[in-house]
């Protein structure tokens, strides 16, 4: 874990339109929870444009079970319960979310499930200067410490500082050739811009699995505190 704390105020911005998040409605009564792969291939079928776009992301889906999405059942095989309230998001450049909408009305198959999506909304994404993401592709799926380290070098290599950050559960995205390890992230004490940048730019591999893209958090103050005692 990587704590400093820090007294910056936060700036005034205005949060840029470039990347936007597209969020559907999802008719689905359940997938299963490693639908990572089988997701990707039913969307860039639909959206051949999205492997040559890098900016482009594929957020996963997550049930009710996921909670806010930092703790996620373990099973494999489990699968997730959806509800009405269920979303399914695309994170695109503004000039691809017009392409995108096509997938309103669709019946996509996602293995042996099928699910419907809605006419989309369009997000700006956060001002928040406390972001997570559930899926960071990483080397080190044993070693907490050693995936902090991966991700202060690759924040540097950025030119962002990493002031606070904590890793959460390990997870093993499966795929047809090989197995895709991943960690969950928080960093806290961003500066305005560099959340955005990195919910612009993502994190790491893998965006068109769920992976390295960011979304905003309340805070994880209480979580470093508890974790001190």
């Amino acid at each position: 874990m990587y704590w400093q704390d820090s007294n910056d105020k936060k700036e005034q911005f205005v949060v840029p339109d470039e990347i936007v998040d597209l969020s559907f409605k999802v008719q689905c009564r359940q997938l299963p929870l490693d639908h990572a792969y089988d997701l990707s291939r039913a969307i860039q079928e639909e959206l051949p444009w999205m492997a040559d776009e890098p900016r482009a992301g594929i957020h996963l889906i997550h049930g009710a079970e996921s909670g806010n999405g930092w703790i996620r059942p373990q099973d494999p095989n489990a699968l997730l319960t959806l509800s009405r309230r269920t979303r399914f998001m695309l994170r695109l450049p503004k000039q691809k979310v017009n392409a995108a909408t096509q997938l309103a009305g669709k019946r996509i198959r996602v293995g042996s499930h099928e699910l419907v999506l809605s006419q989309p909304q369009e997000k700006l994404l956060s001002s928040h200067t406390t972001i997570f993401a559930r899926y960071i592709a990483t080397d080190y799926l044993t070693d907490e410490q050693a995936f902090l380290n991966q991700v202060a070098g690759w924040l540097g290599n950025e030119g962002i500082q990493a002031r606070k950050m904590i890793s959460g559960r390990a997870h093993v995205l499966r795929m047809p050739e090989k197995d895709l390890a991943t960690r969950s992230l928080m960093i806290a004490s961003l500066d305005i811009k560099d959340s955005i940048h990195l919910q612009q730019h993502g994190l790491g591999a893998g965006r068109k699995v769920g992976c390295g893209l960011f979304l905003p958090h309340k805070g994880i103050d209480a979580v470093g505190q508890s974790q001190e005692k």
